[in-house]
């Protein structure tokens, strides 16, 4: 009598679970069971989840780079503003050195021009104070050597009115303050370098890369939640998947291609506009600080020597970051320094001054000193402007990447609805 072994039954799958099939003549093992509407449940639930993940993301990384051109804009008004607050002081030590060459004799408007230069510089450090929390420190700083060299400044003159020599060495410790490494000049410095790595470090913002990575990290996870589907529903693309994918992908592009526009243009800013700006601020102060230490070789007299230097550093900073609007001005008073050097050189010390504080040279320096601040003001507010021009659309974009992220979020479950509807 034979006995015959019946076949293993066939996979059965019966509405809510598919039975694996167990090998001909091995220990049937424990059937599995696969409940693939819970399981649909589950990448409808991870396909919602990285859709809506995009979006907010990708939101986050514009809106970070929306507030970083903001940033980049207030920084360098910051710097501009610094900036300013040297030139005008170098601009009331020239007035005030020039006009102690007169002995006295002060002019009301060389007077009248001296305290304009120092109130504006008093005026935007404060405005400086308001606008940037971080450099509190070093403005108070500045602002109490300001207030040591206006006083130095006073007395000075006050000495000078009288007669007396001792106003020269309050005005030489007056400059000192300018000079390098001075109570003036430290604060300035660190302002100046803290607010142009601000600046530059949030022109850099634009998470481009954030943006790619964020965007493919969605489609692959929706390739991955298609390929699951595919597999077990034999069709190779969910529609509902494949369009969550299109909008993500096309967001992801458009959104990179944006920033990456946007950060190009704040690398053209900073090498034009911006560095316009801060060249031709050092050039304003560099050419004060000349007419300063031409002043103060002539009160010095035979021990001036020394101002020479200061004087030939200025000019070679001066010729280097001035602007082609503004060099022809300061070379006008470039040549009536070289008459005075010569008139004092010869001994002829009364006609050096005369030159020095006469129309001629002052003139010069005025026109490039008025030049130079025009184009200070108009390159540090194209800079700002630019800048800032960006924010409007990057903003929308940011709100458009958000509703992106959540109609292709409405697609994806959509698709995987439509194969659970299979088994109701």
């Amino acid at each position: 009598m034979t006995q015959t072994q019946a076949a293993p039954a066939p996979a059965r799958r019966t509405g809510a679970t598919a039975t694996a099939p167990a090998a001909p003549g091995a220990t049937p093992a424990p059937a599995r069971t696969e409940d693939v509407p819970r399981l649909l449940n589950r990448w409808q639930v991870a396909a919602v989840a990285a859709c809506v993940l995009f979006g907010v993301l990708a939101a986050l990384w514009q809106v970070l780079a929306w507030q970083a051109s903001g940033r980049a804009a207030d920084d360098t008004e910051q710097l501009v503003r610094i900036q300013d607050v040297r030139s005008s002081l170098f601009r009331a030590d020239a007035l005030a050195a020039t006009a102690y060459l007169e002995g006295g004799l002060e002019s009301a408007e060389q007077r009248a021009a001296y305290d304009e230069a120092l109130g504006e510089a008093v005026r935007l450090v404060a405005e400086a104070a308001e606008a940037q929390t971080a450099d509190t420190e070093a403005l108070a700083q500045l602002n109490t050597a300001l207030a040591a060299y206006a006083a130095d400044v006073t007395q000075a003159r006050e000495a000078n009115r009288q007669g007396h020599q001792v106003g020269a060495e309050h005005l030489r410790t007056a400059g000192a303050a300018l000079a390098a490494d001075g109570a003036l000049t430290r604060p300035l410095d660190a302002l100046v370098e803290a607010n142009t790595q601000r600046a530059e470090d949030e022109m850099d913002g634009q998470n481009t890369l954030p943006i790619l990575l964020t965007g493919l990290a969605a489609l692959a996870a929706l390739w991955w939640l298609n390929r699951q589907v595919a597999q077990r529903f034999h069709r190779y693309v969910n529609v509902g998947l494949a369009v969550a994918g299109v909008i993500v992908l096309a967001t992801t592009l458009v959104a990179a291609a944006f920033s990456a526009v946007v950060n190009g243009r704040h690398e053209e800013v900073r090498d034009s506009s911006f560095q316009l700006a801060f060249d031709e601020a050092d050039a304003r102060s560099a050419a004060n600080a000349a007419q300063a230490a031409e002043a103060r070789r002539l009160i010095a007299r035979s021990s001036g020597e020394g101002a020479d230097d200061a004087w030939a550093t200025a000019a070679a900073t001066v010729e280097k970051e001035a602007s082609p609007e503004t060099l022809p001005a300061w070379r006008r008073y470039a040549d009536v320094h070289r008459q005075v050097v010569e008139a004092d050189d010869s001994g002829d010390w009364d006609a050096a001054v005369r030159l020095a504080t006469g129309a001629k040279a002052t003139e010069a320096l005025d026109a490039f000193d008025e030049a130079a601040t025009e184009v200070v003001d108009e390159a540090g507010a194209a800079a700002t402007d630019d800048l800032r021009a960006s924010r409007v659309p990057a903003i929308i974009l940011a709100v458009l990447t958000l509703l992106a992220g959540l109609v292709a979020s409405g697609s994806a479950a959509r698709g995987i609805a439509e194969r659970r509807k299979e088994y109701a």
